[in-house]
């Protein structure tokens, strides 16, 4: 089971087991007699465990309220488990993603019959989750730009950073402990995905969140860190939209553009074949009319592109 670990006074971060799809970081910020959750996890099992570390270490101060970093399933299917009295706060564009790929929508992907190729990389990738069981739970406090949180005297500040990562990516920012909850803004040693861009805009979040100048950045994917981590999270977006530039004037497509890119320094980082998504929307970045591909179609590229430059392959 995993832990919550103590990353600055009265405050924890819960890191998944492991940096591939669904495996989402957590958190708790303790005040006087309350605390802030930071994201639920991607199905019921996984926060309740959530949860009851949370009841563990807080010893008795209750989650009054929380906070979805942004609408991926990741990060928000677990709402439902909150007590009812608990005030789900996210940013107002946040919502809306929540309904694009629905649990039930999960579920039955998982069941489906998607050919040779993407069937075995849809249950490789999600087949740990269970999504049959899960009752939608939006954010009921919506904000737009930024929200200033009191829990129990501590100052937690939201700020709605995106489009970038999604169409609203809300990083938590906790002032006096020097700590950053990223959401995906922030991936660690695993390849981060561009759902919405443009790039110019998640550079620049990743500089503002530098300029918060925290000691602890926790990111949606993969292991704490500072804010060495969020420099080379700016340093592959910057490499990636280079390689698209290159790749998109000599008329390359978009998945010879994704097959072509070279890892460079971001070697190692799990699930590579996410570059497809992010090519896309870098496409679109440098070219408004390239045309748009359905969910389906992006995860059949991707599976192919795993399948033929995988580990396994």
């Amino acid at each position: 089971m995993t832990e919550l670990r103590r990353i600055a006074e009265d405050v924890w971060a819960w890191v998944g087991p492991g940096r591939g799809w669904g495996w989402s970081n957590a958190g708790v910020v303790g005040g006087q007699g309350q605390a802030l959750l930071v994201d639920t996890l991607y199905d019921l099992r996984l926060t309740r465990e959530l949860l009851a570390e949370a009841a563990r270490v807080l010893d008795g101060r209750v989650i009054t309220d929380a906070v979805n970093t942004h609408g991926n399933g990741d990060h928000c299917f677990g709402n439902e488990l909150l007590a009812p009295d608990v005030r789900v706060h996210a940013a107002r564009e946040s919502a809306s993603a929540l309904h694009e790929a629905p649990p039930e929508h999960m579920s039955a992907l998982l069941k489906a019959d998607l050919g040779p190729v993407l069937t075995p990389y849809m249950r490789k990738s999600f087949g740990p989750f269970a999504f049959d069981e899960i009752t939608l739970r939006e954010p009921d406090s919506l904000f737009d730009g930024e929200r200033t949180l009191d829990i129990g005297g501590r100052e937690v500040r939201l700020r709605d950073l995106g489009p970038a990562h999604t169409e609203a990516d809300t990083v938590a920012h906790v002032p006096d402990a020097g700590v950053v909850f990223a959401g995906d803004l922030l991936f660690v040693e695993a390849t981060p995905i561009m759902w919405a861009g443009p790039s110019s805009n998640w550079i620049a979040a990743c500089d503002r969140m530098i300029a918060m100048d925290p000691e602890v950045v926790v990111p949606g994917h993969g292991p704490v860190t500072d804010q060495d981590g969020v420099l080379a999270m700016r340093g592959y977006l910057e490499h990636a939209f280079e390689h698209a530039k290159a790749a998109h004037a000599r008329g390359e497509s978009v998945e010879q553009a994704a097959h072509g890119f070279d890892t460079g320094p971001y070697a190692g980082w799990e699930n590579p074949e996410r570059i497809v998504i992010t090519m896309h929307a870098l496409y679109r970045e440098i070219d408004p009319a390239s045309p748009a591909v359905d969910l389906l179609t992006v995860f059949h590229i991707m599976a192919e592109w795993d399948r033929v430059n995988g580990e396994d392959a």
